[in-house]
């Protein structure tokens, strides 16, 4: 069984073990080796465990049962995270959005990208904005769910400028569902 939720402390090295290995399948070929050998799951797991402390819009989709380890009973195997920030795209920022390659193709982004925006709508955000590698596979998803192109930069990784795409929804309500 799949849950998705609010994320706790303690789901935080789940959380960093998923950013690398989803920034390792995604990414390769994309972004430069260094780059993805250099990530390190606890420094991500530090990061996220400071983001949820504060507060932060982060929701995990934890596993257990037949989907989860035997030994661990449960495990993080997707998350989102999101933000209130004004500025000239949207009121709201999905800042992070990572599932497993294994959990992929099971509408475990469409939850968590509605929980996030579910976040962000509480918070007073009309609108929401993310970006996406512009060379990232599964950018045809953001499209899917109804996000509008709107802008097109740069974004540095490593070193070297990467091509990103933005995607907003406006009004947020349709991605509330």
């Amino acid at each position: 069984m799949i849950t998705i939720r609010r994320a706790r402390p303690s789901d935080a090295p789940g959380i960093g073990d998923v950013h690398v290995a989803s920034w390792r399948s995604t990414y390769a070929g994309v972004l430069p080796e260094p780059v993805l050998t250099g990530l390190l799951a606890p420094r991500q797991a530090g990061y996220y465990d400071r983001v949820i402390r504060s507060g932060g819009g982060v929701h995990v989709a934890v596993a257990s049962g037949a989907d989860a380890a035997p030994e661990s009973g449960t495990r993080v195997v997707g998350f989102v995270t999101a933000r209130r920030r004004r500025g000239a795209l949207a009121e709201g920022e999905i800042e992070t959005l990572y599932v497993l390659d294994d959990f992929r193709e099971r509408g475990l982004g469409r939850q968590l990208l509605r929980a996030a925006a579910a976040h962000l709508a509480a918070h007073g955000c009309n609108s929401v904005f993310l970006w996406v590698l512009a060379d990232n596979p599964a950018r045809w998803f953001y499209e899917r769910m109804g996000g509008r192109h709107v802008a097109d930069g740069t974004v540095g990784v490593g070193g070297i400028p990467v091509a990103q795409a933005a995607y907003r929804w406006e009004p947020i309500d349709p991605l509330v569902g």
